[in-house]
């Protein structure tokens, strides 16, 4: 019987020193996280779960019994769910640049964070961190629990780039991924769509090159981006069955500019949610860190999974707007031209990339499956 799991605790994780991938230290550095069910003795049943691009480590559970919503994956991690948390300790943590910096459940550092060298906020001072710097981080928070190999790293999204990041850069590590809505590589179309999710910021007035901390902060460019996020990562049908062509409410687009549609007004009113916990520079540094990426730092795709040795889970959805299914059908044929272990498979739905999220309940029995030491069929 699959149960729920409340009063999550929120820990902390701190590195006095850090030396990024490219090559600047880091003081100090502190990631929230978070666990459910038991570590064993042996230490062999630790799942690492990484998180989305605008996420957090709360992957499961509730931290109170009266939350409105559980962790973002708590269709499939938890007692008898198929990340079974009566026989694996699963862990997650907030990566650096943690785009909601400002929720009191999270701990993250970059650009909002306080230089000890200054003591002012570190502003475009901060260091260009990659996928690879989040993954070598959680290295640190894995083996300060005396885990030297994990029995699976699964994520959705960016937190899929990181299960493939970690299957390249520590094999030895890693003993099955579960990518889920992502690839194995940025491609030109994600580095674009990234830039565009970021303009807004930049336009802002008050973005002032960065140097915003203790004035004004750029919230109606950061808005604009964090609508551009929402819309990219849904579909058609969703925008069709919650909005239509819809006026928003009192409202008469044909009488002036200023009357908006239905969906132009509800994405603003979700992104006005997010605008108070999120920081403009954290978002534009996540987006940069996701137009780098190459699994594990190599040359580009193939190479990448080439070097990839666990069995591999691959989720991933037709209607991805953000990994649409070239980018996955590459990155699938990419595994498979080098023998690994992959099946892949497609989950429906109607919320486009947020599939990933919101129905992935569907792969529950592939998931359990893979999980539980079953062999990985094609």
């Amino acid at each position: 019987m699959a149960g729920l799991l409340d009063g999550v605790r929120k820990q902390l994780f701190e590195l006095p020193r850090y030396e990024t991938l490219g090559g600047r230290v880091l003081s100090g550095v502190r990631v929230g996280w978070e666990s459910y069910g038991e570590l064993n003795a042996e230490r062999s049943n630790a799942i690492l779960i990484c998180h989305y691009f605008s996420g957090t480590s709360h992957a499961a559970g509730r931290y109170a019994p009266g939350d409105p919503l559980p962790g973002y994956w708590d269709a499939i991690i938890g007692p008898g769910k198929p990340i079974d948390t009566d026989r694996f300790f699963v862990l997650s943590s907030d990566t650096l640049i943690n785009l909601n910096v400002h929720d009191p459940k999270v701990a993250t550092t970059g650009p909002a964070s306080i230089d000890p060298a200054s003591g002012k906020p570190y502003g475009l001072d901060f260091p260009i961190v990659e996928i690879g710097d989040f993954v070598r981080v959680q290295r640190e928070l894995v083996r300060s629990l005396g885990i030297e190999k994990l029995h699976a790293v699964a994520g959705p999204s960016m937190g899929g780039l990181q299960a493939f990041d970690w299957a390249v850069r520590f094999p030895e590590m890693v003993g099955r991924i579960l990518p889920v809505i992502c690839a194995g590589a940025a491609d030109p179309w994600l580095v674009a769509w990234l830039d565009a999710w970021a303009a807004p910021i930049a336009l802002d007035a008050q973005w002032n090159g960065g140097d915003y901390y203790g004035k004004a902060a750029p919230t109606a460019g950061l808005l604009q981006a964090l609508k551009m996020v929402a819309l990219h990562a849904n579909d058609r049908p969703w925008a069709l069955a919650t909005f239509g062509t819809s006026p928003a409410a009192g409202g008469n687009p044909r009488a002036g500019l200023a009357q908006p549609f239905a969906i132009v007004d509800g994405l603003a009113q979700l992104a006005a949610l997010r605008v108070a916990l999120c920081d403009a520079n954290h978002l534009l540094y996540l987006a940069r860190a996701n137009q780098l990426y190459v699994a594990g730092g190599a040359d580009d795709l193939g190479a990448a999974m080439a070097r990839v040795r666990a069995p591999v889970l691959y989720i991933t959805t037709p209607t991805d707007h953000v990994f649409p299914p070239a980018a996955t059908g590459a990155t699938a044929a990419a595994l498979r031209d080098s023998g690994a272990r992959v099946r892949h498979l497609e989950i429906g739905g109607s919320f486009g990339h947020l599939n990933g999220l919101l129905t992935i309940g569907e792969a529950a029995e592939a998931i359990a499956a893979f999980m539980n030491d079953q062999p990985v069929a094609s």
